[in-house]
């Protein structure tokens, strides 16, 4: 195939759910799945009662209950109640798909939409949540939108998208043990910067990738958005069928053999060419903790908090505001600084890997004294799955709280926020000012390197523990 036919992977899709095109540089794509959260759901709907619009498919919609849902029973925080409550109503109303509190099949919409199959391969998929392109590790296009884009989608099951340029970033090399995709992702950021990235397609493609697992994979692209990306995506392998082939709605028979033949056609020809072009080497890479307040301000767990704003690669202004709200002197050496609180959840870590990686550390330990660590399961199926195989005991007995499934203490829905001056490591994606409630100091880490902060109360470099195993 020649340069000037050849197609990258997201291109292929793109390709082939094209409707019309161009508005203004836009695309009319048609949408496979369209997700509606429970803080957008209430709304959203009523806007479309207003308007007197129907939803076009309803088959193809799915509403998801959670941002607001609660961790813990005591807890209803921020309206989170209320907020489940009116989603229930609109969805019912609708006749809509309702992944309710309790259900066996609820949880993160990024979670539970691959996990359940809902989500496969060469699809296109819609949700307001900034983190949509998640669904790239199974090889969909996963787009973020607004509120309006999305009663647009639900009335029409499509949306006019500006299509963007092509970014590969080939990872090379292996991991060290305790080494995961969380740190790759956060060494990226921190290398490449916020807007290396901005609108584009990123594909995660080399030796490394064809490596991992989908759920490290889905890490890589759940956190792609904090390099700017507008999409992210892995070209799906055999690695991302096996894992699809037990998903509960994942086409069975003759109609998964045909799929899969259509999937096995979606990675990027040979000889495509990218806008931007990338080749990283891990190996050797340590683990990876946050010393600011982006996620693009980070050393690894060894390393010190920079000297200087030049060191830094910030404005003067910028670093000392980020030193400030942290309480973190130039120099110090991250290891060793104390912490008060440890989440390992959300959409980017909250996978039964995840949790597996955790519960190795965890095992036979206890956490530190004046340490409030808390787990919450991505969805049902990984708290069930968790719980057969023991790690929910394990957690437990080791004084972790185990929470229900959501979206939880990422931004402090359904009343999860931490107390302002405590320093919390947490697995999520993004650590801004107050993003876990109003002078929280939060440092984004893998589920090892949480887990280990929370056995020896500090921030730490979680390989001793998991080779003492």
């Amino acid at each position: 195939m020649t340069a000037l036919w050849a197609r990258h992977c997201s291109t292929k899709i793109w390709s082939r759910h094209r409707l019309a095109g161009d508005e203004g540089g836009k695309t009319l794509l048609y949408i496979d799945r369209v997700v509606v959260d429970d803080v957008r759901a209430p709304q959203v709907l009523k806007n479309l009662e207003r308007r007197a619009l129907a939803i076009r498919r309803p088959d193809l919609s799915v509403v998801v209950q959670d941002h607001s849902v609660p961790s813990f029973q005591t807890h209803s925080g921020l309206g989170g109640n209320d907020f489940v409550d009116a989603t229930r109503v609109a969805a019912h109303r609708h006749g809509l798909r309702l992944l309710d509190v309790g259900d066996a099949e609820q949880g993160i919409s990024h979670v539970v939409m691959p996990e359940l199959g809902l989500v496969l391969p060469g699809s296109t998929y819609l949700c307001v949540d900034s983190h949509s392109p998640t669904v790239g590790g199974v090889g969909a296009l996963g787009l973020a939108c607004g509120s309006s884009e999305l009663e647009h989608a639900l009335a029409t099951q499509a949306m006019w998208v500006r299509k963007p340029r092509q970014m590969r970033v080939r990872l090379e090399g292996g991991l060290d043990d305790g080494v995961y995709a969380k740190d790759v992702i956060l060494h990226l950021i921190g290398r490449l910067g916020l807007d290396a990235a901005r609108g584009i397609a990123l594909e995660f493609a080399g030796g490394l990738i064809a490596s991992l697992s989908v759920e490290a994979r889905l890490t890589l692209c759940n956190m792609a958005v904090e390099l700017g990306a507008r999409t992210s995506i892995v070209a799906p392998d055999e690695t991302t069928f096996a894992w699809l082939a037990t998903s509960p709605h994942a086409p069975r028979a003759d109609l998964w053999r045909r799929a899969h033949d259509q999937w096995r056609d979606l990675r990027s020809d040979g000889d495509a060419r990218f806008d931007v072009e990338l080749e990283i080497d891990c190996a050797g890479l340590a683990p990876q903790i946050t010393w600011g307040t982006t996620p693009a301000q980070v050393a690894s767990v060894a390393g010190h908090v920079p000297d200087t704003a030049a060191q830094a690669g910030l404005d003067e202004a910028i670093w000392r505001r980020a030193l400030g709200y942290m309480d973190l002197t130039p120099g110090t050496c991250l290891a060793g600084t104390r912490i008060n609180r440890v989440f390992i959840g959300s959409c980017t870590n909250a996978r039964f890997g995840d949790l597996e990686i955790a519960a190795r550390i965890v095992t036979g330990r206890k956490i530190a004294d004046g340490v409030k660590a808390v787990v919450v399961p991505g969805s049902r199926a990984v708290g069930r799955r968790a719980q057969e195989h023991g790690l929910r005991d394990i957690f437990e007995d080791a004084g972790f709280l185990w929470g229900e499934p959501g979206c939880s203490m990422c931004a402090g829905g359904g009343g999860e926020k931490v107390t302002a001056g405590e320093r919390i490591v947490s697995t999520t994606n993004r650590n801004f000012e107050g993003r876990q409630g109003a002078g929280v100091r939060t440092h984004l880490a893998s589920p090892a390197t949480a887990a280990a902060a929370a056995i020896k109360g500090e921030i730490c470099d979680p390989r001793p523990l998991v080779q003492e195993r």
